[in-house]
């Protein structure tokens, strides 16, 4: 529909009923009545004076269209009570009372009732036709808002899933690549202590600093997975209990295991996955902060506790060289916060002896 003809449209309608009324014999009624028509162009700037305008060619000629016209844009465009009923009662009164007021006759009860509330019906029925768009109009602009507005929650709640996914797959980065690296490192540094080969020593030499500076690079790129976007799809099978035995083997570490958990239990693989991070990020730590340190793991569960597990080293060895390894500072958080999403909680602290212990407890059932 071309812009013009809702603006137009109206006041070529309201120009008909002028002459339909007055015919087109040129005079006052028929131009006061043009004049109400050609009034319609302005009514959605100025809808009040427009329905003022509109008045007397009713009032005069008896039109009908461009005052009805002028109420309803009134009432679309300002829905104030007390102008809708003044509004109302000017054009019940210029309905009513008839041109001259010398022939108005109230001797007929009957009469002057029905054009009393013939009168009123043509006065409400612009203004009800008006509040109902109005209330239309808004009841569409609110459920545009809340569509808006279900949009933007339905966005928030999808780049907060996807952050915990981030958090979540930066630790399950830390956790392994840092595991990994760390024993390589500390066995490139063994390589070097023992041997006579110098070739090897610097081969051995090599792969500690590239350990070091890969771990260096892993610190940066789990601070970036925390912040950005990334696909977490697991492609390999996760770990659990049952795996404990060959990651304590592959430690390199002086660890004495102790396994108090019952056997095919059947628990979720989630606290599994989190119990068996545990361990490998407080082994991790041990060897970076604590090198030929004793360290003890423990396994217990019971119905009420839900799965313990406790991790406690002894002091370093000083004999024994530090194989000076970046730390990224997200190990023992994201273990906490992994924890806690589970229902458990996750204590560290130092000992008395100038070791350290890492405690977590994991219910049973996953929360």
């Amino acid at each position: 529909m071309p812009d013009w003809v809702p603006v137009a449209g109206p006041a070529l309608l309201a120009a008909g009923d002028a002459l339909l009324v007055n015919g087109v014999n040129p005079g006052r009624d028929l131009w006061v009545s043009l004049l109400a028509a050609v009034a319609l162009l302005w009514r959605r700037r100025l809808p009040a004076t427009v329905f003022a305008a509109t008045l007397p060619g009713m009032y005069l000629t008896y039109i009908w269209l461009a005052p009805m016209i002028a109420l309803y844009t009134l009432a679309v465009r300002r829905p104030h009570r007390w102008l809708l009923a003044v509004a109302g009662l000017l054009m019940t009164t210029a309905q009513f009372v008839p041109y001259p007021v010398s022939d108005l006759t109230l001797t007929n009860r009957r009469e002057t009732a029905v054009n009393l509330v013939d009168a009123v019906v043509v006065a409400a029925t612009p203004i009800a036709l008006g509040l109902l768009t109005r209330t239309r109009r808004e009841l569409a602009d609110r459920l545009d808002e809340l569509t808006r507005s279900r949009a933007r929650e339905d966005r928030l709640l999808a780049d907060r899933v996807l952050a915990t996914e981030r958090a979540r797959l930066a630790r399950e980065m830390h956790d392994v690549v840092a595991h990994q690296v760390s024993l390589i490192s500390l066995q490139a540094g063994a390589v070097q202590i023992s041997t006579e080969d110098s070739q090897a020593r610097a081969g051995a030499r090599t792969i500690r600093e590239l350990s070091v500076r890969t771990l260096d690079e892993l610190r940066h790129m789990v601070g970036i997975l925390r912040a950005a976007g990334a696909d977490t799809e697991e492609l390999t099978p996760q770990p659990r209990l049952s795996d404990l035995p060959r990651l304590i083997e592959l430690s390199a570490l002086d660890v004495a295991f102790e396994d108090g958990s019952e056997p095919g239990a059947v628990r979720p693989e989630a606290v599994e996955r989190a119990a068996f991070r545990t361990v490998q990020e407080a082994l991790t730590n041990v060897r970076k902060h604590a090198p030929g340190a004793k360290v003890t793991v423990r396994i217990t569960e019971d119905e009420r506790a839900g799965l313990l597990v406790e991790i406690r080293n002894g002091p370093a060895d000083a004999a024994v060289p530090a194989p000076e390894l970046p730390g990224g500072g997200h190990g023992l958080v994201g273990l906490r916060e992994r924890a806690q999403s589970l229902g458990g909680t996750l204590e560290a602290s130092a000992t008395g002896d100038g070791g350290f212990t890492v405690r977590a407890r994991f219910p049973r059932e996953e929360r």
